[in-house]
């Protein structure tokens, strides 16, 4: 049986209108500390990746509420329909107060979207193919990673920045139009009522995901890194495109993903976790000490492979250990510390930059020693598993 007939269509469309919504809001990132900079914020570039994941981690225990109660696909919905909003809004509110604002209110989709597609995917797939069916979705969402920087270079450098947010407003409005023919899968399903939004201690943080989530912090360190300063460091390198290190990157792992999903699968999401947090912090390392352009990418290649191996495994872990009904929970747990360490790693990487060079190699190096750190502390909890 081929992999395209072992799931079914709907986790296929699904996996469509994952690459629709990524490249959406992906594709404005690679200009956004230019767009920033003539605007006369070149010190507030950290705050672009900080306040969008802000308010994706405040969202996260709605987003899990509602996709346990109110349903996956109106949650995946709003999601997408946010980004596509707040695309409109760039070109409108250009002052550093209404941009950031904008990255406010943009936070949202990736607040709301991800969560419910997992546990969509979660629903329709075989427990025993879960790592593969995770590993096959964020294929398709790191092709739209890549795709979307690329594609917003090459626009932005043709026909502006305007130009730019209005397609991503159209990528995001056609991962809605996908959603909207597919079947519900939540049981029981609740009417929306504002009660829903009503938030309690124990809505925020799902105990049984401690350890995957720990991990995902100290990981996504890095990833927040990259994401901030990549840009500048290509502008340093001299290279004119600057969506190509995330198209270097996300290509590489595309090369990964499946096949590591599979791997956890078979011989565990631990052992592939050892691997992959040594591996982020070797690209990092060559990331950070590049001096060519050559060495630059040759460690975002390494960046892509690492980090996906490290993504499909974690969010299969997270939901073999949260509670069936509880999910979206579970998922929205895992998804706060990941926009935790995305942007305290935006923050942090950003404010000690402020347009020096020369710090390059310490921030990237400090960041890979978070990797390291994941990785001793998943050893420590193997010993004490097995003590």
């Amino acid at each position: 049986m081929s992999v395209f007939t072992r799931y079914s269509k709907g986790f296929w469309l699904l996996c469509f209108s994952s690459f629709l919504f990524f490249s959406s809001f992906t594709m404005v990132l690679p200009e956004l500390p230019g767009y920033l900079s003539r605007m006369g914020g070149q010190e507030y570039i950290g705050l672009i990746i900080s306040l969008f994941t802000l308010t994706a981690g405040i969202s996260r225990p709605f987003s899990g509420k509602l996709t346990d109660r109110w349903g996956r696909i109106p949650v995946m919905v709003f999601g997408a329909v946010v980004s596509g909003i707040a695309a409109l809004l760039y070109p409108i509110l250009t002052t550093i107060i209404g941009f950031f604002f904008v990255r406010l209110f943009h936070g949202f989709s990736a607040g709301f979207k991800p969560t419910a597609t997992s546990a969509y995917i979660a629903d329709i797939v075989d427990p025993n193919k879960r790592g593969e069916a995770l590993g096959i979705s964020s294929f398709f969402g790191t092709i739209g990673m890549a795709a979307g920087p690329a594609i917003g270079s090459t626009i932005y450098l043709e026909f502006g920045m305007n130009i730019l947010f209005y397609l991503s407003c159209v990528f995001a409005m056609l991962s809605v139009g996908i959603l909207a023919g597919m079947k519900e899968t939540l049981e029981n399903k609740e009417r929306f009522r504002f009660s829903l939004l009503k938030i309690n201690k124990s809505d925020i943080f799902e105990p049984a995901v401690f350890v995957p989530s720990i991990v995902m912090i100290l990981t996504c360190f890095s990833f927040g890194t990259v994401l901030t300063l990549s840009p500048d460091f290509s502008t340093f390198l001299g290279i004119d495109n600057r969506g190509l290190f995330f198209s270097v990157f996300t290509g590489s792992s595309l090369i990964v993903r499946i096949i590591g999903g599979r791997l956890s699968d078979r011989f565990g999401r631990e052992r592939i976790l050892w691997f992959s947090t040594v591996i982020l912090f070797v690209s990092m390392t060559v990331i950070g000490t590049s001096v060519t352009p050559a060495q630059f990418f040759v460690g975002a290649f390494i960046f892509g492979i690492g980090y996906g191996l490290n993504s499909p495994t974690i969010f299969a872990w997270t939901i073999d250990l949260s509670p069936g009904e509880g999910r979206g929970k579970g998922i929205a747990t895992l998804f706060i510390f990941l926009e935790v360490g995305i942007g305290l790693g935006a923050l942090i990487s950003g404010t000690a930059f402020q347009g020096d060079y020369g710090r390059f190699p310490l921030i990237f190096i400090v960041a890979g020693i978070f990797s390291l750190v994941a990785f001793g502390f998943l050893m420590f909890q193997r010993k004490k598993q097995y003590a």
